[in-house]
């Protein structure tokens, strides 16, 4: 199998969204540095993507919502009918440079990262994972949908059997509506129960929701993947997997109460990647930008079989502490998130079985 290949843009080195927006935060800049002084990342394994045309974002959207789209990106500002309408210029979705650009470019990241896998391997692409885009408005700080770019990419490739798997902390709403009915592809989430959107308590034939509760920890978490999701993949025998990582689920996260850590995720992750012959895995939420930043940092490395260091150089520790998060105070930023890429290790009566 070939090497994973890193997927992003250089505009997603530069933070978007608006000032005390919370992803007004360094996340994929940052993964970016630390893995290449780390020595992870270089030309040989680091694609540049290009932004889709619009014809291409037409195959999801609605025309009338691509229209505004553009329309707010480039004046700069939403009217009351692009808020009403569309849910373009809130709080929750706001208008800021570049707008069409970063949407075009996260998801011809994603698309890229699809094609990369075509014949096998893993694509990695952190900027993707707007998994609560809609075809006719933006929502959730979501303006489109790649993942479901990503799974309709695979399945143009003739792969009839594509599984999402959703670990973000809010429920992956709009990548199972738009394959609800579609048996090539089965859909699961594990996401914190009550939490916004508040969908995805029930499950179906081809969606399988896991709606956790607060303070959702290791322990939990692994018997969850041990018991319904690795059982559910197995049977399903997917040719692809996508797979959203939100770091919204780690503990220490301003948007979530759920409290996992990153060595439990990456090796669930190696887990579901080990089940297929080809994944494309893709970043998500993360509001806290020092666990979000280890967290897609570590998962890189240990997608490419290669062990966190016990300390990070000096270099990477100032990048780790020039980062700034308006809903994390001072004194809640644990010193360890600057040294070291890992949380606690999982304990050995924890560890997931291969």
């Amino acid at each position: 199998m070939t090497p994973p290949v890193f997927v992003s843009n250089r505009i997603f080195e530069q933070t978007g969204y608006t000032r005390n927006h919370p992803l007004s935060i360094g996340r994929v800049g940052p993964v970016v540095r630390i893995c290449r002084l780390l020595g992870w990342l270089d030309d040989a394994n680091y694609r540049e993507s290009e932004p889709v045309a619009r014809e291409v974002l037409a195959q999801f959207h609605d025309a009338g919502y691509l229209d505004a789209l553009i329309r707010v990106s480039e004046a700069g500002a939403a009217s009351a009918g692009d808020r009403e309408k569309f849910r373009l210029g809130t709080m929750e979705n706001p208008v800021f440079p570049q707008l069409f650009q970063r949407v075009a470019a996260s998801v011809g990241g994603s698309v890229l990262a699809a094609k990369l896998v075509a014949d096998g391997g893993v694509a990695f692409h952190p900027a993707g994972g707007t998994h609560h885009g809609r075809p006719g408005r933006a929502s959730g700080f979501c303006y489109s949908n790649d993942p479901v770019f990503t799974i309709r990419e695979l399945l143009r490739q003739g792969h009839n059997r594509i599984a999402y798997v959703d670990l973000d902390a809010h429920h992956g709403d709009g990548v199972e509506d738009a394959c609800a009915g579609d048996d090539r592809t089965l859909c699961i989430s594990i996401h914190e129960s009550g939490r916004w959107p508040g969908s995805g308590m029930c499950s179906g034939d081809r969606a399988i929701n896991i709606p956790v509760a607060r303070g959702f920890d290791d322990r939990g978490f692994i018997r969850v993947m041990h018991l319904q999701v690795l059982p559910a993949l197995a049977a399903f025998a997917p040719e692809a997997v996508v797979l959203t990582c939100g770091a919204d689920c780690l503990a220490g996260d301003p948007l979530s109460a759920m409290q996992l850590s990153n060595a439990a995720l990456w090796a669930a992750i190696l887990d579901i990647v080990g089940m297929t012959p080809r994944a494309v895995v893709l970043g998500g939420g993360g509001y806290n930008p020092w666990t979000t930043v280890r967290y897609w940092t570590g998962l890189w490395g240990r997608l490419n079989g290669w062990a966190a260091p016990a300390e990070l150089p000096a270099e990477a520790q100032t990048v780790l502490r020039g980062l700034t998060c308006d809903l994390v105070d001072d004194e809640d930023v644990d010193p360890a998130w600057c040294v070291s890429l890992a949380d606690a290790p999982v304990p050995k009566e924890m560890e997931m079985e291969s």
